[in-house]
């Protein structure tokens, strides 16, 4: 079974949930319905990259060099003075995000595991995976309390469950894959572009797309969770040459899948979002500029809410707004 057979009513003769037959149909396509691009489309987009960026990128001392990451993208599109902020702060692993790596790599494990899935199982393996081997999530297990690490467990193991419950049994015929990361160096190696997808699907057949990039998503549904995964589809495409064939947030609270076919002006508006952002990171970091506010609901975690006027007013108004 190939991962063609991810299709309605196509090679899978497993007895699915509702909730499972759902996914499954929304991400299958047959071969007449799996788009092609063309051959150049990889030196294209990097070239429209490097000569939207060259003017910035002279800004920079010639020894520096710049990481960009969908969180960083993000940031710098909402408030710049909190992505300044975020770049002079050490960087700190919490429980959620801890959780969400448990989580995926329990995914990983359930991909070839022998015998029956049991959640708190496979969550234990994938906690005691982590806790020695070399993750930046490593200190932080090994620092918690019995108390905090069984709240951890407790938490990993109700998402992997809704996964499970939810989402199709992982086919290894359809090369699954979690944790995809993609690296896309521009300007010799002085800006890095990174991505980590939590789960892909399937792979490019010559110039026909047939992978699908899925993250997973505890809460409720955001607009940046569209630009994180079109940001992965524009790496994937620099990287591979042919473009993801679908995008999909999976939401494990409520086990529904939003989908978004890729085209190439989905790449192209992208690709400007992209540029856009990079040009006010490298204005802000090289001091070209003042940090724009724009104060949102987000302020509640940013770590200069305590001396940032603007932040205080918003989350005080919205408050009394929605008490």
């Amino acid at each position: 079974m190939g991962y063609d057979s991810l299709a309605y009513g196509c090679g899978v003769t497993d007895e699915l949930t509702p909730a499972q037959q759902q996914v499954l149909d929304q991400l299958g396509a047959d071969a007449d319905h799996r788009p092609s691009f063309p051959t150049d489309l990889r030196q294209l987009l990097r070239a429209r990259l490097e000569a939207g960026l060259a003017p910035s990128m002279h800004q920079l001392p010639p020894d520096e060099t710049v990481f960009v990451n969908k969180h960083k993208l993000n940031l710098v599109h909402g408030c710049e003075a909190r992505f300044l902020a975020e770049e002079e702060a050490p960087f700190e692993p919490n429980l959620a995000m801890v959780v969400g790596v448990v989580a995926h790599k329990a995914v990983e494990l359930s991909i070839n595991w022998r015998g029956e899935i049991v959640p708190a199982e496979l969550v234990d393996q994938a906690v005691a995976s982590i806790e020695h081997g070399e993750y930046w999530a490593t200190d932080f297990l090994q620092s918690r309390t019995d108390r905090e690490l069984a709240e951890l467990r407790s938490d990993a193991v109700e998402r992997f469950a809704t996964f499970s419950e939810c989402f199709p049994p992982l086919k290894s015929a359809w090369r699954p894959v979690t944790e995809s990361r993609t690296t896309v160096e521009l300007f010799d190696g002085r800006l890095v572009l990174r991505g980590k997808v939590d789960l892909t699907l399937g792979h490019a057949r010559g110039n026909t797309a047939g992978k699908v990039l899925i993250d997973l998503k505890t809460g409720r549904f955001f607009s940046t969770h569209l630009d994180d995964l079109r940001f992965y589809a524009l790496l994937e495409t620099m990287r591979v040459g042919v473009p993801p064939r679908q995008l999909a947030s999976y939401y494990l609270d409520q086990g529904e899948l939003v989908p978004e076919q890729v085209t190439t002006r989905l790449l192209d508006t992208t690709e400007a979002r992209v540029i856009d952002g990079i040009r006010s990171m490298i204005d802000l970091l090289t001091d070209e500029r003042e940090p724009v506010k724009r104060p949102s609901g987000a302020c509640r975690w940013c770590p200069i809410l305590s001396t940032c006027n603007e932040g205080q007013d918003h989350l005080e108004a919205d408050h009394d707004a929605n008490p």
